[in-house]
C-alpha cells in the first residue's frame, strides 16, 4: 500500500476544498459530497517538511523571521537540478502567494486603463485581478482542436500592439499544457517587438507527468532582452498552500526595484516562521516524494481517462502537467448547468469550465490529487450521473 493511498478526513479542518462546499455549490448536505475541484491535494507533504515544522515548533519563540541563505540556495539548486534553470538568488523576491505577486505586477507594471492580455481559458485571477484594478482586459483565446490547445499568435500580435502586460500560464491551468520552447521564443520576440512585459505563472512547473519537461520562460532565446517576471512556488508541488509561500524571479533590475518598493509601500511581507522551515525542507529533501507522487498521479489520470471516455460524448486528453483533468463533455448535448446539477445530485463536485472564462464552456476541471479509492468512487459517481441523463448525440434518434 502506498502512503498516497491513505485517506485523511479533511472536513472540519478549515479546508477551503472540503469545508466551503455548501457555499460554493449551494448544497445543503455536503456530508457525502466528494470535493474534486480546487487545486490542492488530499496528501500530506513530504516527511521532511513535517519533520522541519515539528523541529521549529519545539522552539517556543515565534518572533519576526528572516529568510536564510540556505533557503535561497535550496531554491536555486532545485530549479537547476530539476529544470536546468540557473536562477541568480539576488533576483528573487519573496511573496506569500502567486496571487499577491500577480496583483503586485499588474499594479506596478500598468496604470488604470492600460490593457492586460491573457489567453483563455485560464486560471481566474488572471482576469479577476486586472478587472479589480481597473485595467482593460484583452482576451486572446487559445485555439482548441479535440482538447489540444495552441497559442493564437495572430491574436497575440494584435493584442500586444495595445497591451502593456501579458500574463502567461506555463504550464497551463486548466488544460495541462507544457508550452514548447519554440512557441515561448515567439512569445518573447513579440514582447520585445512591442515592449510588453510578460508575467509567467510557473507554479505548476514541477507537476510533470510521464517524463515531460517544461521550459522556464526566462531560459529561452532573447529572454534577457525582454522584461519578464516569473512566479514560482513550492505550494502546489508539495501541498503546502495553507502555509503560503511564493517567489518572483525578476532579472530586470529596474523592475526588481519597482516591485520591491511597491511591496514595502503596500505592507507586503515575506515568509512567516513556518513557511521558511517548510520551503527549505521541501526543496532540500522533497525530491523522492515528488517522484513517487508524479507516478501515482499519472496512474490516477490513466484510470479516470480510461473509464470516463467510455461514456458517449466524453473526451479527455491526458495532461502533460498538473494534477487536473480538463474534461470535454460538449458532445453529450448537456449544458453546463445540467451537467453540474447531475453531478451534484450524485455527490460529486467538479469545477465548471466557465469558471476559467467563456472559452471553457463545455468542459469540467477535475482534481485527481487524491487517494485512488476516492478517484475510483468519483468515477463511479460520474458514470452514474451520466448514465441517467445522457442521450448520446450519436444515438439513432440524433443521426
Amino acid at each position: 500500500m502506498s502512503g498516497f493511498d491513505i485517506v485523511y478526513e479533511r472536513r472540519q479542518s478549515n479546508s477551503v476544498k472540503w469545508d466551503t462546499l455548501q457555499d460554493v455549490y449551494n448544497v445543503n448536505d455536503t456530508s457525502d459530497l466528494l470535493a474534486m475541484w480546487i487545486a490542492d491535494m488530499d496528501f500530506p507533504p513530504p516527511p521532511a517538511v513535517m519533520e522541519a515544522l515539528t523541529r521549529r515548533m519545539q522552539h517556543p519563540i515565534f518572533g519576526y523571521s528572516t529568510i536564510p541563505n540556505t533557503l535561497k540556495s535550496a531554491v536555486v539548486q532545485w530549479y537547476e537540478r530539476r529544470h536546468h534553470w540557473q536562477i541568480d538568488q539576488d533576483t528573487i523576491l519573496f511573496r506569500q502567494s502567486v496571487i499577491s505577486a500577480i496583483a503586485d505586477v499588474v499594479a506596478t507594471m500598468t496604470a488604470k486603463g492600460d490593457c492586460v492580455a491573457i489567453s483563455t481559458p485560464v486560471y481566474p485571477p488572471f482576469f479577476q485581478i486586472p478587472h479589480n484594478l481597473e485595467r482593460a482586459l484583452i482576451r486572446c483565446p487559445l485555439v482548441e482542436r479535440n482538447g489540444h490547445y495552441i497559442m493564437d499568435f495572430d491574436a497575440l500580435r494584435l493584442a500586444f500592439d495595445k497591451a502593456k502586460l501579458f500574463i502567461l500560464c506555463n504550464p497551463h491551468n486548466p488544460a495541462g499544457i507544457v508550452w514548447n520552447r519554440q512557441d515561448l521564443e515567439r512569445l518573447v520576440e513579440l514582447a520585445i517587438e512591442f515592449n510588453v512585459t510578460i508575467l509567467s505563472d510557473e507554479i505548476h512547473a514541477d507537476i510533470l507527468l510521464d517524463g515531460e519537461s517544461y521550459t522556464p520562460l526566462l531560459t529561452v532565446a532573447r529572454a534577457d532582452e525582454a522584461n519578464i517576471i516569473a512566479c514560482i512556488s513550492p505550494t502546489k508541488t508539495f501541498n503546502i498552500a495553507g502555509i503560503q509561500a511564493s517567489m518572483m524571479v525578476v532579472p530586470n533590475k529596474a523592475t526588481f526595484n519597482q516591485l520591491k518598493s511597491y511591496g514595502f509601500a503596500h505592507g507586503q511581507v515575506e515568509y512567516n516562521t513556518f513557511a521558511i522551515a517548510a520551503v527549505e525542507a521541501a526543496y532540500s529533501s522533497g525530491e523522492q516524494w515528488l517522484d513517487e507522487f508524479l507516478s501515482y498521479i499519472s496512474k490516477n489520470a490513466d484510470y479516470v481517462i480510461a473509464q470516463l471516455t467510455k461514456i458517449p460524448g466524453i473526451q479527455i486528453q491526458k495532461p502533460q502537467a498538473t494534477y487536473l483533468l480538463w474534461i470535454d463533455y460538449r458532445q453529450t448535448g448537456l449544458c453546463e448547468e445540467e451537467i453540474m446539477q447531475q453531478l451534484l445530485d450524485h455527490n460529486l463536485a467538479l469545477d465548471p469550465g466557465t469558471k476559467y472564462g467563456e472559452h471553457g464552456n463545455g468542459f469540467l476541471r477535475m482534481n485527481i490529487a487524491t487517494p485512488f479509492s476516492i478517484v475510483k468512487e468519483a468515477v463511479s459517481r460520474f458514470e452514474q450521473a451520466m448514465n441517467q441523463t445522457i442521450e448520446p448525440l450519436t444515438s439513432p434518434s440524433n443521426m
